[in-house]
């Protein structure tokens, strides 16, 4: 499939490195106009200046999706230079440098911040470009999950397997409420793929034995990687998904 998105606006949340990063570049890649946040200043940089390597198009911000204010700002800021947003990938996530616990050591603050950025933050985006959406009767809304979402956490986080089960019941519900206006909301679920800090120091920590043994539960008997995630978003975000809309996408190499 040759994939194109010349002339479209597409904002990527969670873009400093890992999915995000492969998500942007991808897109920029293809001709959209990317507009990329995150709250790591100096990585969303690097973003900027691998998507310009490609000829793409490509702004960055530090946004805390966590904030609302900031995220209708942003969004604000988008619909005064290009008018419409086509794309919105809400990727931004994970576990906030959490490690799995007993529950009854877990904290509400614990619990609150990962929902806040893997839930609250998707729908705030959501919230902010469904006007535009509507107006153009034209969206492609893509959260990204997680397996946790669907199963049981590796991590062990229960904050986090709750947040990515609740943003695959919020991706349902958008779908219906957005559909007449020919907006779609879909997800993707990433099984265990080495792409940020945190999954590398979880992979680390199970030795080579360990490590083994996750990567033989796998259909293909491999690990997967950032692209492999970013090719389901292409494909959710292209025309050969128009009548695609409230479905999980699990890329996790087989389970």
């Amino acid at each position: 499939m040759n994939i194109q998105f010349e002339g479209m606006t597409v904002i990527v949340t969670g873009a400093a490195h890992g999915f995000g990063r492969a998500i942007a570049r991808e897109f920029a890649g293809r001709g959209a106009f990317v507009w990329a946040c995150d709250v790591i200043a100096d990585e969303l940089d690097e973003t900027r200046q691998i998507c310009q390597e490609l000829a793409g198009n490509c702004q960055v911000k530090v946004v805390d999706v966590r904030d609302r204010a900031a995220v209708f700002g942003f969004v604000d800021e988008i619909l005064a230079e290009d008018e419409t947003v086509q794309i919105l990938v809400n990727n931004a996530g994970g576990v906030l440098g959490q490690v799995g616990r007993p529950l009854e050591e877990i904290s509400e603050e614990d619990w609150d911040s990962i929902f806040d950025v893997n839930t609250r933050g998707a729908f705030y985006f959501a919230q902010a470009v469904a006007p535009s959406m509507k107006a153009q009767r034209y969206g492609r809304i893509i959260n990204i999950s997680s397996g946790a979402g669907l199963g049981v956490s590796l991590t062990g986080i229960q904050a986090y397997a709750s947040a990515k089960a609740a943003q695959i019941g919020l991706t349902r519900q958008l779908a219906h409420e957005l559909g007449a206006w020919n907006i779609t909301v879909n997800n993707i679920a990433p099984g265990f793929v080495l792409s940020n800090p945190n999954s590398i120091r979880q992979f680390e920590s199970y030795g080579e034995e360990g490590q083994r043994a996750l990567i033989n539960r796998f259909a293909l008997k491999r690990l997967g990687t950032a692209e492999d995630i970013a090719h389901g978003v292409l494909f959710f975000a292209s025309d050969y998904a128009n009548w695609i809309t409230g479905q999980v996408l699990s890329i996790d190499g087989g389970r």
